[in-house]
């Protein structure tokens, strides 16, 4: 039997299947391909393509890329620290440059043996932060690699735990809430000691006899548009907000989640959020002006 489908469910598919293929082509990239090391290169170790960045009592360690970008999608894989990790936090995040800088935020607390990590997400605009939301996982992220990724475009900034949307900022500018769109970013992660604030609140400390503490990256995939230091940032702003470019972000059904997406969100909300700042009347006794946009999404 004949199955008939509708034009706009025809243009879906082809879509899909182009992102796909794309996906494909561009694939992963070696780390020193992207990124180099931006702090404490001896705290560096390499496995094949497999990258370990460790933290003790001396010293944390960190990476950036080596080029910005506008809009696009940035992945890596990551395992976390095993055991003991309390008071370290592993962060993985894109940020501009400057006091008025714009900063999507994965932050990964770590805890006591047994315990859950946790994530920590943050949206700066404009300089501006205080936009932390707090999640367990569905799955122990220190026994094998996770996808991490942050797809950004001019309607929605979405974090995704191996393709599951977490996290959604919708561009409400037409309300008067400010969106990241004007600033390119690098994409960047460290491993240091917050142990100030990062487990229970700062009431759990780093336990040095349990060094080094140890994050290990693969899979560094950055699909986006790089923004050249050679090219002024509006010239930048003009070609990566392009519309007849044909950027796959910018196709109308990369616009909002599916609705396949907006049930994964639901159910990541439902079963996982532990702490929204929406919702903190000790912190915003009247809720920062997105929170009557976002309080579904985030």
């Amino acid at each position: 039997m004949a199955v008939s489908l509708s034009p706009s469910l025809v243009k879906l598919s082809i879509f899909s299947l182009f992102v796909i293929v794309l996906v494909r082509v561009v694939g992963a990239s070696r780390f020193d391909e992207l990124f180099q090391p931006t702090w404490a290169p001896d705290h560096f170790s390499y496995e094949g393509e497999q990258l370990n960045m460790k933290l003790d009592n001396y010293s944390g360690a960190g990476f950036g890329s080596k080029s910005k970008y506008m809009f696009g999608k940035t992945t890596i894989q990551i395992q976390l620290v095993e055991g003991d990790s309390a008071g370290t936090v592993t962060a993985f995040y894109m940020s501009s440059d400057g006091p008025n800088h714009n900063e999507f935020d994965f932050e990964f607390l770590g805890n006591t043996t047994g315990e859950p990590y946790l994530v920590q997400t943050n949206i700066y605009v404009n300089g501006v932060g205080n936009r932390e939301q707090r999640l367990g996982l569905w799955f122990d992220p220190t026994k094998d690699f996770h996808s991490y990724s942050i797809l950004w475009n001019q309607r929605q900034v979405v974090f995704m735990v191996d393709e599951t949307p977490i996290r959604v900022f919708t561009n409400k500018e037409k309300q008067g809430v400010a969106f990241p769109r004007d600033q390119a970013m690098g994409v960047y992660s460290s491993i240091w000691n917050a142990d100030d604030w990062a487990t229970q609140g700062g009431r759990v400390k780093t336990d040095w006899t349990h060094a080094p503490f140890v994050a290990s990256y693969k899979g560094f995939d950055i699909n986006s548009c790089e923004c050249p230091v050679s090219v002024t940032a509006d010239e930048n702003v003009r070609r990566c907000s392009a519309g007849d470019k044909g950027y796959w972000w910018d196709h109308p059904v990369m616009s909002e989640l599916s609705l396949h997406q907006s049930h994964q969100l639901m159910w990541v909300r439902a079963n996982h959020l532990v702490y929204d700042y929406c919702t903190d009347s000790s912190r915003f006794p009247l809720p920062p002006p997105e929170c009557n946009h976002h309080q579904s999404k985030g």
